[in-house]
């Protein structure tokens, strides 16, 4: 059988991951802090007997972009978005801290303010605890102020502060979670940056450009078609081969 057919196959393969990445990226278009992933092709040569004249087909995610998204006013006291670089600090099912853009901030039944997905959200020295209230602000360095029931109305009693971190972008990897890491495991947790502001009220939206990755769908569709089609060509080749050795 000519190898061609293993060639195509992976281009093939490689487009329909591509399309998987592009369909994900598409889902997310309205997902809040969502950052979209990157897919790229690249060749690799077939070393072995002979020389390396065939290439197969190889796609790489290699990284995801972490530009912003566009602010959106909701007037909501819990939802914060970073203004600028910076990532808000939370903690993972596993103990350990993740970072993310998502400021749909929330006050669990147990008075911890949690992301919209339920992971608790790091203050200055853990997940923060907040009690009931009848005022919240939160201010431009993520210091938390809530005028607790039936207290002054001109009074208001500092909580936490949100961890806001600003890591080198390098460092940092987007997890199967939709959370960014760090790349090294054994890396200690970040210091909070107190430069990272932040705007209350407002939530940053997924920086997904739905006409471009619809676009790239496109592109990798037909590259699928056209390598499933290469596939059928060497199978006709392959059977007429048989046939003429048999006559």
């Amino acid at each position: 059988m000519d190898k061609s057919i293993y060639i195509a196959m992976t281009g093939a393969r490689e487009a329909l991951t591509s399309m998987t990445v592009r369909a994900n990226n598409l889902a997310n278009a309205s997902t809040t802090g969502f950052k979209s992933d990157y897919s790229q092709y690249r060749t690799l040569s077939v070393f072995g007997d002979g020389m390396p004249s065939r290439a197969y087909a190889v796609v790489e995610r290699p990284g995801s972009d972490t530009t912003a998204g566009t602010f959106q006013t909701t007037g909501r006291d819990l939802d914060v978005a970073l203004n600028g670089d910076g990532w808000l600090a939370i903690q993972t099912p596993d103990g350990k801290e993740a970072y993310t853009r998502a400021g749909d901030l929330k006050r669990s039944n147990d008075g911890i303010i949690t992301t919209g997905t339920g992971l608790p959200v790091m203050g200055n020295g853990g997940p923060i605890f907040l009690p009931e209230y009848e005022q919240l602000v939160i201010g431009k360095d993520g210091t938390i102020s809530i005028r607790g029931l039936g207290e002054d109305p001109l009074a208001l009693t500092q909580v936490d502060r949100l961890k806001l971190v600003n890591p080198d972008k390098s460092t940092l990897q987007k997890g199967k979670d939709g959370l960014f890491h760090l790349k090294d495991p054994n890396a200690a947790a970040l210091q909070a940056d107190i430069n990272v502001q932040v705007v209350n009220g407002v939530l940053e939206g997924s920086n997904v450009n739905p006409v471009a990755e619809l676009a790239d769908m496109i592109s990798s569709s037909r590259l699928f078609e056209m390598n499933v089609k290469m596939m059928e060509n060497a199978k006709s080749n392959d059977e007429s081969s048989a046939r003429i050795m048999q006559s």
